[in-house]
């Protein structure tokens, strides 16, 4: 059991993660029911009507409506994700899912990605109802299955068939945004106000079958290896939208240095500097091989899995250029292709977010940016929603906070996590 004296945002999150909700893609999945039904629960105690949508088995969405004071105000939907990436427990210093807290931070996949946010806005919405208050607006409170595999049977299959869970809502919010980097010993708040295109594409080389000790000059695996290897050492040019455009001149102003270099103003970011340059261009980074089933067999078919993420705009433009790159001789399949979105960084609710911010952290500047990866607010823009990240976390200089989305022991210290309770909750009292 979680320790009692840990505050309830923490116990909460430490109990998420103890739910191994793994998503190993393409329909491959644990299944996040258990979890679903332990903020259903939660919900419930809270007075709130909740709905569940299971269109696979095991692959549970749910939802529950809160009432705001001035229901002619639109809704404003708050959302996350249940599923995580599997974690090698070799790999990590502690279990991946036993969700402990240790020298002051909480250990376990979902800590960073995203049962954090998940814990944060169950908290916020109780700080609220607990006390006699409502929020100003409608809220949706929507927990997503799948998103760890674009969404294809979590929340586009929600959009599609319950629209009417989303009725009346324009806004959104959900993860990857909000949180402090430190840019030359200064604090600031990355908000998120776009995200690059998704495209997982699969390259298929075909070759002859034969021995593996011949000469053999039609291999599969050796055409697959050229072509992965092209890919994954392309250095896209850099695309600069008006969110990359407005986040350097916030770090300029943060820092006195030129926009004219962007990579090398980032890295006055720090850990968050790899985060930051991939917004800045395309990527595709090879993830996944599979090719053969036997030493001495050369196949006759190899493939390499993907993961392209492109400017918004650029989707078509870039998939001609992938085709260039590997040759004609291999064959680019795409799984999941989704769109990219950016907003401008202004709008009632972009002044709302920042003004909670500095209410608990005073004189803090908060900057735009586009997210290199993508969320649920992907889905909910084909219902007209428009979408932020924003789960705020102030957090140390020296935690390397961007680079544990996916990584190795995972953690956030458990003061950020009180942090974000805090202003969540104060956004939602006020906005």
């Amino acid at each position: 059991m979680t320790d009692v004296a840990l505050p309830e945002v923490v116990r909460l999150a430490s109990d998420l993660i103890r739910f191994d909700t793994s998503n190993f893609g393409g329909g491959n999945a644990k299944g996040e029911r258990e979890a679903a039904e332990y903020v259903g629960a939660y919900l419930q105690e809270l007075g709130l009507d909740v709905e569940y949508y299971e269109p696979i088995p095991r692959r549970t969405n749910v939802m529950a409506r809160v009432p705001g004071r001035d229901r002619s105000k639109p809704a404003l939907v708050v959302h996350g994700h249940l599923d995580v990436v599997p974690a090698m427990a070799e790999d990590w210093s502690v279990d991946p899912f036993a969700g402990i807290v240790k020298d002051s931070m909480l250990w376990g996949r979902g800590a960073v990605d995203m049962k954090n946010m998940n814990a944060m806005i169950l908290t916020a919405v109780a700080d609220l109802l607990r006390a006699g208050e409502q929020p100003e607006r409608d809220l949706v409170l929507a927990f997503f299955a799948d998103e760890e595999n674009g969404g294809v049977e979590g929340s586009a299959l929600v959009v599609q068939n319950h629209p009417e869970w989303f009725a009346g809502a324009t806004e959104a919010i959900s993860e990857v945004g909000g949180y402090s980097i430190t840019v030359d010993d200064r604090r600031a708040y990355l908000l998120q106000v776009g995200e690059k295109a998704l495209i997982w594409i699969r390259l298929v080389a075909r070759g002859r079958a034969g021995h593996g000790s011949r000469l053999h000059d039609d291999n599969a695996v050796t055409k697959l290896a050229e072509a992965v290897a092209a890919l994954g050492r392309t250095r896209w040019p850099l695309r600069l939208t008006p969110t990359t455009e407005a986040l350097l001149q916030g770090l300029s102003d943060l820092t006195g240095r030129s926009v004219d270099d962007p990579d090398a103003l980032a890295a006055a970011a720090g850990p968050a500097e790899a985060f930051l340059r991939s917004s800045f261009r395309t990527t595709t980074n090879p993830t996944a091989l599979t090719a053969g089933y036997k030493h001495n067999v050369i196949p006759e078919r190899a493939e390499a899995l993907i993961d392209v993420r492109v400017i918004p705009g650029t989707e078509d433009e870039v998939l001609a250029e992938l085709q260039q790159i590997v040759g004609d001789d291999i064959e680019i399949q795409t799984v999941v292709r989704d769109i990219g979105m950016e907003t401008p960084f202004e709008g009632e609710l972009v002044e709302a977010m920042v003004a909670s911010l500095g209410r608990h952290d005073p004189g803090v500047p908060v900057i735009p940016y586009l997210l290199g990866a993508g969320t649920d607010n992907k889905a909910l823009a084909y219902l007209g929603i428009t979408g932020y990240g924003f789960a705020p976390l102030r957090l140390p200089a020296d935690l390397d906070f961007t680079g544990m989305f996916h990584g190795v022991d995972e953690r956030v210290p458990v003061e950020s996590l009180v942090f974000g309770q805090r202003v969540l909750a104060d956004l939602l009292r006020t906005y």
